[in-house]
């Protein structure tokens, strides 16, 4: 059932659409009413049940999260060849390009949505998520990686490792400031920089992550989203000037990037030539396709790499499955395996755990009623729970080192006890 993910041309010519569909009523319903248009089982059949994704294809940085949509569909697959979710196939489209462009994140919501009459959007992976209020308006079940703030709090949009940036009340997964603080020997008296792009996801993530390396005893002697988020930038000596004097005249003892591999390859690199020899980590370059190229492998050498998830060198059975997914859904082939191809297939994991509780009767209300108490265990991003899911994160996680060309587990995958964010 699941159909190829359509050619860039194609997502255009049908964003073109979107203005025509947004006043046309669609299942005989009236528009303008929230939720109207969709009705309780829209994109579900007797025999199936639609899904489509929003995926930050292509950027003007030349990052890509294109790898999500493999990994949603590696487990599609297999669920639709284990038999479906009671009896229905996941009849998956792929996932449309919304370029990390704002105004094409909430068109591509609506195509999928108005025009395709997805049950679901699963997953969605970027750093804009401006279709948030519309699909959680319209009732559509949405799963991705819960690092904006939409993936906190509304009821109908769900992080598949919980709420990562959560308001007052919800809680910080501590996992990062934690492992730091493992691999430098104890948090007290050390200092970190944490660095980000000048964007929603940036401030964010500064916010954040302040205080959780504050709070597990780190000295926060810098805190900056001050990297243009639409260009990398040619020179990074002025933002290393900064930081190797943040720590009272002197470099801290961890750099921590809450950016995407490019900027991670410019600001690291420019550190090492700084003569800097302090701990190095980011979030992102977990990719062991980066690995191909030399200057790529020097750049983010030594480098710890925050996970959410298993690393893909565990031993855990849920990794080789997921391992064989993945080779299935490249058509047999042996791909490099990266982070985004896991958030995509954890987003549509949480998605068919819910969807399957829900039973044969598959509707919004059934699914969200699934949705209640929903709880298991052992998954490759630790214990998951709902609706605790939407306002806090399920704490766990690891840490990795690119080290001679290859990674090694530099913290092992496990739980923290979550803290109060304030």
């Amino acid at each position: 059932m699941l159909r190829p993910i359509r050619t860039l041309a194609a997502a255009a010519a049908a964003l073109a659409l979107v203005s025509a569909c947004n006043s046309a009523s669609t299942n005989g319903t009236s528009p303008g009413k929230p939720g109207s248009a969709s009705g309780n089982s829209r994109g579900v059949s007797d025999d199936s049940i639609k899904v489509g994704g929003i995926v930050s294809m292509t950027s003007a940085s030349g990052y890509s999260k294109k790898d999500t949509d493999l990994g949603a569909k590696a487990r599609y697959l297999r669920a639709n060849a284990e038999g479906g979710i009671n009896g229905r196939k996941i009849d998956y489209l792929g996932a449309e390009d919304d370029g990390q462009d704002p105004a094409k994140n909430l068109a591509a919501a609506r195509k999928l949505v108005q025009q395709d009459k997805v049950f679901a959007v699963s997953p969605m992976s970027s750093v804009t998520f401006s279709g948030a209020d519309f699909l959680e308006q319209e009732k559509v079940p949405t799963f991705g990686w819960g690092t904006l703030p939409a993936f906190c709090g509304p009821q109908h949009v769900y992080g598949f490792n919980g709420c990562l940036v959560p308001t007052p009340g919800g809680t910080l997964n501590q996992t990062w400031p934690e492992g730091i603080g493992q691999i430098l020997g104890g948090a007290r008296g050390k200092s970190v920089a944490i660095i980000a792009n000048d964007s929603d996801a940036g401030k964010f993530g500064i916010r954040t992550f302040q205080q959780g390396f504050a709070s597990a005893g780190f000295k926060v002697s810098y805190a900056k989203a001050s990297v243009p988020a639409t260009a990398v930038p040619s020179d990074w000596s002025a933002y290393v000037k900064e930081i190797l004097a943040a720590n009272d005249g002197k470099a801290p003892d961890a750099v921590v990037s809450v950016m995407q591999t490019p900027n991670n390859i410019g600001l690291f690199t420019a550190l090492k030539r700084s003569g800097y020899q302090g701990l190095l980590s980011d979030p992102t370059d977990y990719d062991p396709g980066l690995l191909a190229k030399d200057a790529t492998k020097q750049a983010l050498d030594g480098v710890h790499v925050l996970l959410q998830f298993q690393p893909f060198e565990s031993a855990d059975p849920k990794m080789a499955q997921f391992k064989a997914d993945i080779k299935a859904a490249a058509g047999g082939q042996e791909v490099p395996l990266n982070m985004h191809m896991l958030t995509g297939y954890m987003s549509a994991d949480l998605f068919l755990a819910i969807a399957q509780k829900a039973g044969k009767e598959l509707t919004v209300e059934s699914f969200q009623a699934a949705a209640q108490g929903f709880s298991d265990t052992g998954t490759l991003v630790g214990d998951r729970a709902e609706p605790k899911g939407q306002k806090d994160s399920f704490g766990c996680g690891a840490l990795v080192q690119l080290k001679n060309g290859a990674y090694e587990v530099s913290v092992p995958f496990k739980c923290h006890e979550p803290i109060p964010f304030k």
